[in-house]
C-alpha cells in the first residue's frame, strides 16, 4: 500500500460565497433600501434650494406709483339752465283736515253689475276756510291720484253693507274725480268698526254745515 496521501478535495460548499440579501427581501419586512431613501432626501434638499438671482431678478418689480390711486382733479360745471323752483298745488291750500282716516272705496258698474275697487289711502274731510263748506277728497296710496272727491251734500244718507259693520254705502249727484261731475255709488270700508262709526259721525256733521 502506498503511504502517499491523496490530497483531499476541498467542497464547493466550503468554498461558495454567502449569498446577499437583497432589496426585496428588506422590502418584504417593511425595510426600505438606504439608496432610495437617499435620493428621495437629495430631491427635497434641491426643492428646498433658492431659486438662482437671475430667476428673481426677472420678475418685474411694482412700482410705487402703481399702488397709488391717482387724485382726482376738483371740476366744478356750472349749469346750463337755472331751474325755477315751482310750488305743486294740490288745490288744498285754502282749507283745513277736520278728519281724516284710511278706508278702502269701491264703485258700483250699473252696466257690469258688479262693484269695483276704486282706490285705497287716506280719506280726507276737508273745510273751505272761507265758506266752511266741507268736501269728501281721496287719494290713491303711492300715485296720490283723486278717487274720491265731490261735496257732502246734505241729502246724502249713509246706509250700512250688508254683512258687515265697518263700511258703508252711499249715493252721490256729482263726484268730480275724473274730472266731469258723475253720479255714482260709492261703497267705503274701513278697518274696523270704530273707525268706521266715527265717519258716519263726522259725515253728519259735514252735512248740517253744509246745510247752514
Amino acid at each position: 500500500m502506498s503511504n502517499e496521501t491523496k490530497p483531499v478535495e476541498q467542497s464547493n460548499a466550503a468554498t461558495a460565497k454567502p449569498p446577499t440579501a437583497s432589496a426585496d427581501v428588506f422590502a418584504m419586512f417593511g425595510g426600505a433600501s438606504k439608496k432610495k431613501e437617499e435620493k428621495k432626501e437629495e430631491e427635497k434638499e434641491v426643492d428646498k434650494k433658492p431659486k438662482d438671482d437671475k430667476e428673481e431678478e426677472s420678475k418685474p418689480e411694482k412700482k410705487d406709483d402703481e399702488d397709488e390711486a391717482p387724485e382726482s382733479p376738483d371740476v366744478h360745471f356750472e349749469p346750463l339752465v337755472q331751474l325755477e323752483k315751482v310750488d305743486v298745488k294740490t288745490n288744498e291750500e285754502e282749507e283745513e283736515v277736520i278728519h281724516k282716516v284710511r278706508a278702502k272705496l269701491f264703485k258700483y258698474h250699473a252696466d257690469a253689475k258688479e262693484w269695483k275697487e276704486r282706490g285705497t289711502g287716506d280719506v280726507k274731510f276737508l273745510k273751505h276756510k272761507e265758506t266752511k263748506k266741507v268736501r269728501l277728497l281721496m287719494r290713491r296710496d303711492k300715485t296720490l291720484k283723486i278717487c274720491a272727491n265731490h261735496f257732502i251734500h246734505p241729502d246724502y244718507v249713509l246706509k250700512p253693507n250688508v254683512g258687515s259693520d265697518r263700511s258703508w254705502v252711499y249715493a252721490v249727484t256729482a263726484d268730480i274725480s275724473e274730472g266731469e261731475p258723475e253720479a255714482q255709488t260709492l261703497a267705503i270700508r274701513f278697518g274696523n268698526k270704530e273707525n268706521a262709526d266715527k265717519f258716519k259721525e263726522v259725515f253728519e256733521e259735514a252735512q248740517k254745515s253744509n246745510k247752514a
